[in-house]
């Protein structure tokens, strides 16, 4: 890929992807390495872009299989010589009400969902951050995780089952 076609595509949605850099790795610095390195390895590669055919899902699935690459390495090195991470806070953008009471509880219920889907197993917890945080198609999810979109639809309705079950059961009413 040449570097005005990637110079286009993070015009074109670096923000979505960098998004989903974000919501995938939990840590600003880890997801704006995974940003670098997926642009990077675009430019690395001799593909050529269609843009009819969504590109954006292919830096997506890109990124994502970049994740999952380095969560085995990381996994690979935490057995030969465990370390942990210090700061595990992430970053969230809530957007402003009127009211404070209403922008607390809001702030609160977006915490509650965001711990809620950090606990989820990755199967689950990668298609709903791509449907809701990103704005992807089931059929886009299907192509970037590689499964049928039935499936798909299956761990949104299951991720969207166990995130209402875990809020009744911290007392969270609708």
């Amino acid at each position: 890929m040449e570097a005005r076609e990637i110079e286009r595509c993070i015009d074109s949605f670096g923000t979505d992807i960098y998004r989903f850099c974000l919501k995938l790795c939990l840590d600003k610095t880890d997801a704006e390495d995974l940003y670098q390195q997926t642009f990077l390895k675009a430019l690395e590669t001799k593909w050529t872009l269609d843009w009819t055919q969504n590109p954006k899902a292919l830096f997506f699935s890109l990124a994502h299989n970049l994740w999952k690459s380095g969560r085995r390495k990381q996994a690979r090195r935490n057995r030969i010589a465990p370390c942990g991470n210090l700061d595990d806070e992430s970053e969230m953008l809530l957007p402003s009400g009127e009211s404070i009471e209403e922008n607390y509880f809001e702030k609160e219920l977006a915490e509650e969902v965001d711990r809620i889907i950090q606990t989820l197993p990755e199967k689950i917890r990668v298609p709903l951050l791509l449907f809701y945080f990103s704005d992807c198609s089931v059929e886009q999810i299907a192509k970037i995780i590689k499964k049928p979109p039935g499936t798909v639809k299956s761990r949104l309705f299951k991720g969207r089952s166990l995130i209402k079950k875990r809020l009744e059961e911290a007392g969270y009413e609708r």
